[in-house]
């Protein structure tokens, strides 16, 4: 095992407590057969899930903060079935990925995933596909290494199109104040449908996120910046990016509507009645959506936006997107 000074974990002990911990997760969420692996770079190896046929595109997935790779377990199935998947553990995050030196800023995210692709031996021409932290990340790597991607998805990447709300901030704040009390209060607001599906999968999370506050040093996150216009329309990279019209982080319509005008090349669509969890709450059609903008990449065809997509926003009912939506 790799040694270091530095360890996110607060202990040896604790380290191995969450990989167990995550182990159990995975044997019972998992839904597809993985192979795992644990890819060098200099900041630690970094723990990978691998699915899918060996011969078929690459398309990497990056988690949203304080998770895991564990969080595509509603999407790999659908993803793999004609696209390699690597799920991925960020390094310095909760997971199985061994960190061997403090991740301080965005440049330090950019360099891992850099050598991250390099030693998966990942040809040019892999996708991205991130939601909310790991949207962000996606984008800036497009950003500075556009050569070595054939498409990106953030789906609601944080800050990135607009800054996030003020009372994501607050509420997250309650949590340094009341543990147990802000925690739940803030997962069920993120994820309200979710909450209202199937409240027991929010208690899992709040019981995830628990080990890892219990079992992780405090540090300091690296805030994903607001892209200027000028680094909008620099983006050469096909890009969609997806974000359900009741997310709380910032508001869809407005998101869109700057895509719009400053980086005309980025698809930009809304997925009508879904939130923050909506690659969970309506992961039918995020999965369908994702893999249309893919095939249409990966073959070299323009990729057209759903049709209907803002007209099917405005008046789809939310208990029935996910049957109703369909993208052609």
């Amino acid at each position: 095992m790799e040694t270091s000074t530095y360890d996110p974990y607060l202990s040896a002990q604790a380290r191995d407590f969450c990989f167990a911990y995550l182990d159990s997760l995975a044997a019972k969420q998992w839904p597809v057969p993985a192979e795992e692996r644990k890819a060098p770079t200099s900041f630690g190896s970094t723990f990978v899930r691998v699915s899918g046929p060996p011969a078929a595109p690459p398309v990497l997935l990056l988690h949203g903060a304080a998770s895991t790779s564990l969080m595509w377990a509603p999407n790999v199935e659908a993803l793999s079935k004609n696209y390699r998947v690597f799920a991925v553990d960020q390094i310095g995050e909760f997971g199985k990925s061994l960190c061997l030196k403090p991740v301080a800023s965005f440049d330090h995210l950019l360099a891992w995933l850099d050598e991250l692709l390099t030693a998966l031996e990942l040809p040019a021409g892999v996708s991205l596909v991130g939601v909310s932290y790991g949207g962000a990340l996606a984008v800036q790597y497009a950003l500075h290494f556009p050569h070595r991607l054939r498409a990106i998805v953030p789906l609601a990447p944080a800050n990135t199109v607009l800054r996030v709300k003020a009372e994501f901030w607050a509420r997250l704040l309650m949590v340094t104040f009341a543990r147990r009390w802000g925690l739940r209060s803030f997962l069920r607001w993120i994820f309200a449908d979710m909450q209202r599906q199937n409240p027991e999968w929010v208690d899992a999370v709040f019981d995830q996120l628990l080990v890892n506050m219990q079992n992780l040093q405090r540090r300091r996150p690296v805030i994903p910046p607001v892209l200027t216009d000028a680094e909008w329309r620099s983006l050469t990279v096909p890009t969609l990016f997806l974000m359900g019209d009741r997310d709380v982080i910032y508001s869809a319509r407005k998101a869109v509507r700057r895509l719009k005008q400053v980086a005309p090349q980025v698809t930009a669509e809304i997925v009508p009645g879904a939130g923050h969890d909506f690659t969970v709450a309506h992961a039918a059609a995020v999965n369908q959506r994702i893999l249309q903008f893919l095939d249409n990449a990966f073959v070299g065809q323009a990729v057209q936006p759903a049709a209907d997509c803002q007209s099917a926003c405005r008046a789809e009912p939310a208990r029935s997107v996910t049957r109703k939506l369909n993208f052609p």
